[in-house]
C-alpha cells in the first residue's frame, strides 16, 4: 500500500473527530454541578487549602504523648491494612504505566526456519526473520480515555491509602487511651476494694461494740464481692485492648504500657461548623470523586467503542524466502494502515454504553452519600466532645460531693446512730464509686471524640 494513503486514513479520522467533538469523548472530567451540594463541593475544592485547619495538622502535632508516638510509628510500619493498601497502590500505578504506554508501537520480533525433503532430495533449509510494529492511532479518545480512567482509579488507591492510615492513626490513638482509662478504673477499683474491705472490718467492730447489725456487715461483705467480680471483668476488658493494640502493630499479644497521665489535650479548634473545603480533604471524599471521576471516563469510552480504530502496520526482515523461488536471502518489508469500524457490535455498544451512564450515575449518588456522611461525622464529633467537656465539670463536682459525703456518714456511724447511716455509709460509697468510674469514661469520651474529629477531617498525614 502506498504509504500517502496511509496517512490520509488517519487525516480524515481527524476531521471526523472534529465532527463528532460535541459526543463528548475527549473532555476531562469535571465535577458536575446540577444539585447544591456538587455545586459548593467544586467551588470548596477551587479555594485555598487552610493548613491551620485541625484535619490538616500532621499527626505528630496533635498526637504528642512520646508513648503513643513510638507506637503510632510502629502501626504506620508494620500494619498488615497499611501494607496491602499501599501494594493496591503499586498495581494501580502498574495499570496506569500501561495505559501511557499503549500511545507507543509495538514491535514484535518472530524469527522462524524449517527444513524440507521432496523425493528423497536434499534436505532444504528455509528461515525469516520478521520483525512486525504495529500502531493505533489514537483518533477517537479511546487510549486517552483509557489513560485517564487508570489515572483516576490510580489516584483513587492513593486516597484509599491515606483513609487507611487515617484510620490505624486513630485506631491506635483511640485504643491507647482506651487502655490507659481502663488501667485507671482497675486501679480505682483495687483501691477501692481495700477500702471497702476496711468498712466490712469495721462493721464488724461496730458490732461487737453493739453499734451495729448482722445485716450492715452482709450488706458490706455483698459490696465487696460485687466489686472484686468487677475487677475480674475490668482485668479480662484490659487483656482485649492489649491484643487489639498487638494487632494493630502487628506483634504477638503483650502487654502494653501507657505514660502517666496519658491525656489528651489539643489546641482549640472548635467551630459552630466546618467549611465544605476541609470536608473535601477528607481520603475517602477525594477517593469517591475520583471513583465517580474513573465512572466518567468508563461511559466516554463505551462512546468511543461507536467510531473506527486506525492501526498502522510495518513489516520488516531478513528472509531466503521470496514466493515460491529459493534464493541466497534478501530484506523485505511491507506497509499497511487498517480502519475498523464496529458495523455489526451496535447493539453491545448501546448496551455498553447504557451500563456506563448508570453505573456514572451510582458513583455519583455514592459520592453525595460520602460527603453527607463525612458531614454528619463532624458534626457528631464536635457535639459529642462539647458534651463531654461540659459533663465532666459536673461529674468532677459530684465526685467531691460524693466524697465529703461518704467521710460525714463514715464519722456518724463511729459516733452512733447505727440504726439510720450504715445503709447511708454503703449507698454514699457505691454512688461515689460510679461516679468516679463515671468520670473516667467521660474522660475517654472526650478523647475519643477528639482523635474521632481528627480522623473525620481527614487527618493523618
Amino acid at each position: 500500500m502506498n504509504l500517502k494513503k496511509i496517512i490520509i486514513l488517519p487525516a480524515a479520522a481527524i476531521t471526523l473527530a472534529a465532527a463528532m467533538g460535541s459526543c463528548n469523548i475527549y473532555g476531562k472530567f469535571k465535577m458536575p454541578t446540577d444539585s447544591e451540594l456538587t455545586e459548593e463541593y467544586a467551588r470548596a475544592c477551587d479555594a485555598q487549602v487552610d493548613s491551620s485547619a485541625f484535619g490538616n495538622l500532621k499527626w505528630q502535632q496533635v498526637f504528642t504523648d512520646p508513648v503513643l508516638v513510638d507506637l503510632i510509628y510502629q502501626a504506620l510500619a508494620n500494619n498488615t491494612d497499611l501494607r496491602n493498601a499501599k501494594l493496591t497502590v503499586d498495581m494501580a500505578h502498574a495499570n496506569l504505566k500501561g495505559a501511557k504506554l499503549s500511545y507507543l508501537p509495538s514491535v514484535t520480533l518472530s524469527p522462524n526456519g524449517a527444513g524440507a525433503s521432496y523425493a528423497g532430495s536434499d534436505l532444504s533449509w528455509t528461515y525469516q526473520i520478521p520483525m512486525s510494529v504495529s500502531w493505533e492511532v489514537d483518533i477517537f479518545g479511546k487510549l486517552l480515555n483509557n489513560k485517564r480512567l487508570q489515572q483516576a482509579s490510580y489516584q483513587q488507591t492513593q486516597a484509599l491509602e491515606q483513609a487507611v492510615r487515617s484510620q490505624i492513626i486513630a485506631a491506635v490513638a483511640n485504643t491507647y487511651y482506651s487502655i490507659a482509662t481502663t488501667q485507671r478504673q482497675l486501679q480505682l477499683q483495687e483501691s477501692t476494694s481495700e477500702k471497702w474491705l476496711e468498712t466490712v472490718q469495721t462493721m464488724k467492730d461496730l458490732k461487737e461494740a453493739a453499734k451495729c447489725t448482722e445485716a450492715a456487715i452482709a450488706q458490706s461483705e455483698a459490696q465487696y464481692y460485687s466489686i472484686l467480680g468487677n475487677i475480674t471483668d475490668t482485668k479480662a476488658q484490659l487483656r482485649q485492648l492489649y491484643n487489639t493494640m498487638s494487632l494493630l502493630l502487628n506483634v504477638p499479644p503483650q502487654d502494653w504500657v501507657v505514660s502517666s497521665p496519658a491525656v489528651l489535650s489539643v489546641p482549640s479548634m472548635m467551630r459552630e461548623s466546618i467549611p465544605m473545603r476541609e470536608l473535601a480533604a477528607r481520603p475517602d471524599v477525594r477517593a469517591a470523586e475520583y471513583s465517580l471521576a474513573a465512572a466518567y471516563y468508563t461511559t466516554a469510552s463505551a462512546r468511543a467503542a461507536f467510531y473506527p480504530s486506525i492501526n498502522i502496520t510495518a513489516n520488516g526482515g531478513f528472509t531466503n524466502v521470496l514466493g515460491m523461488v529459493t534464493n541466497p536471502g534478501d530484506w523485505f518489508y511491507q506497509l499497511a494502515g487498517q480502519l475498523t469500524a464496529p458495523l455489526f457490535a451496535r447493539g453491545q455498544n448501546i448496551a455498553r454504553l447504557e451500563a456506563a451512564k448508570a453505573a456514572q450515575q451510582k458513583a455519583l449518588n455514592s459520592f453525595e452519600y460520602t460527603l453527607l456522611s463525612a458531614s454528619s461525622e463532624v458534626s457528631n464529633a464536635m457535639t459529642i466532645y462539647e458534651q463531654a467537656t461540659a459533663k465532666a465539670a459536673y461529674l468532677q463536682d459530684q465526685v467531691a460531693s460524693l466524697a465529703r459525703a461518704v467521710d460525714i456518714n463514715e464519722t456518724l456511724l463511729k459516733v452512733g446512730g447505727y440504726n439510720t447511716t450504715y445503709l447511708e455509709v454503703i449507698t454514699a460509697q457505691q454512688n461515689l464509686l460510679g461516679a468516679q468510674t463515671a468520670a473516667l469514661a467521660c474522660d475517654l469520651t472526650q478523647a475519643r471524640a477528639l482523635v474521632n474529629l481528627y480522623q473525620a477531617l481527614g487527618g493523618g498525614r
